[in-house]
């Protein structure tokens, strides 16, 4: 039987072209969506792959005992630096259930009204977060303002992580009210920041990377005017963003920083519902998993001493190296501060001021830290240094006011950072 050849039509042959390079196209664009990943709502066109760094951070403590399973909050937060895009770390870290996250909303606090947009997770407004997770939100573009207040709310039930020791008002209502530009729809004020954990900017000065300084209830801001942003961190972050008109000049880059503080946080403690885990424990995710963490400023060891529990020189000392350890294996520069002054406090003995001064000869000898921040010698009254200068006490012998703050935030060397 003779073998018959069949030719394919031109105009045939010209459409099956077609069809095949629609094919090769087709396949084309789904494997740079599966290498891009998802288009995300909120997203923006033409993102340049950037660098992220974070502008405001909050260590998550722990859930917050008899909170409402069903509410909104809305957290003020402060920012440190500026960007083009935010995206926002939401927190179930301590939660024992899933948490249900009904919608959530972004705007500045000084213009909710027109600015607030919402925030989508993997292009959704809705999701759930499972326990002992987080979730961050898909990158938006928004305009956030350096050294400026925005607005985190967030209609959600289930557990509620939280943030006790805020020193910022913030707003919490029944209900769902997440996209009310009015604070006066909120029933409630609260000192505590709770689900959300950390704002993140993309823009300009995102590559200079951020500080974080890592404390407890002295870097937590505790003595300081509420609602008025006068921690050290916010002190230290306004000297840095003074120094940014110095880049055409070649100086100092831009830097955000975070404050990781957590009030009543020892360095080798034992973990407390309102403490938050030791600084051991925490350091990886409270530290070096923040967003172009560049510097770490360590200010723990007094609650230490102080709880009775850890009163040895050798194991805060120990305990202080393998902070700087782990940071140097992630590149990261690790500062400490010293350990400030105590007296007068009834758990500040003899012995713990001398274990105090151990410590503290040690960090200024160069024995533990990339730098120092001498915050004993800022803080202590020359006249009697065992103890705060009178101008600088809270009223509590143990944390600074608004003085003592910003003479701990002018103490640090902004050429180590």
């Amino acid at each position: 039987m003779s073998m018959r050849t069949y030719r394919t039509p031109r105009t045939l042959r010209s459409h099956a072209e077609r069809v095949a390079l629609l094919a090769v196209v087709t396949l084309l664009a789904v494997a740079l969506c599966v290498v891009a990943g998802p288009v995300r709502a909120g997203a923006g066109a033409g993102d340049d792959g950037g660098a992220w760094a974070g502008t405001w951070y909050s260590a998550p403590v722990g859930v917050e005992p008899g909170a409402s399973s069903v509410r909104t909050v809305r957290n003020v937060v402060h920012t440190s630096l500026g960007g083009k895009r935010a995206r926002v770390t939401l927190s179930n870290l301590f939660g024992d259930a899933p948490l249900d996250l009904r919608h959530a909303t972004i705007a500045t606090a000084a213009d909710p009204g027109r600015t607030m947009r919402t925030l989508t997770f993997r292009g959704l407004a809705r999701t759930s977060i499972p326990a002992g997770g987080q979730t961050v939100s898909d990158p938006l573009a928004f305009e956030v303002p350096a050294a400026s207040d925005l607005y985190v709310t967030v209609y959600a039930a289930g557990p509620v992580s939280w943030h006790p020791g805020a020193q910022q008002t913030s707003y919490v209502a029944p209900g769902e009210v997440d996209r009310a530009a009015d604070p006066g729809e909120f029933a409630q004020q609260t000192r505590f920041w709770q689900y959300v954990t950390a704002v993140d900017v993309q823009g300009p000065g995102a590559a200079s990377g951020s500080v974080v300084v890592f404390g407890d209830s002295i870097t937590d801001g505790v003595g300081s005017t509420p609602d008025a942003n006068r921690r050290w961190t916010d002190v230290l972050a306004g000297r840095l963003k003074g120094q940014r008109a110095e880049l055409a000049r070649g100086g100092a880059a831009p830097r955000a920083v975070l404050n990781a503080g957590i009030s009543g946080n020892a360095l080798l403690g034992r973990p407390g519902w309102i403490s938050g885990p030791s600084g051991l424990d925490r350091f990886q995710r409270d530290a070096l998993g923040r967003a172009g963490v560049r510097t770490v400023i360590v200010e723990l060891g007094i609650n230490d001493l102080l709880s009775g529990e850890r009163g040895n020189a050798s194991a805060l000392l120990a305990g202080m190296r393998e902070l700087v350890r782990l940071g140097h294996a992630r590149g990261v520069t690790v500062l400490g501060t010293t350990l400030g002054p105590c007296g007068g406090l009834p758990a500040c003995t003899a012995a713990v001021q001398g274990i105090r001064g151990e410590v503290n000869s040690a960090i200024r000898g160069g024995e533990v830290y990339d730098g120092v921040v001498d915050i004993d010698r800022a803080l202590r009254d020359p006249y009697a240094p065992m103890t705060l200068r009178g101008p600088y006490d809270s009223g509590d012998r143990l944390h600074p006011g608004d003085a003592g703050y910003r003479a701990m935030g002018r103490a640090v060397d902004l050429g180590a950072l």
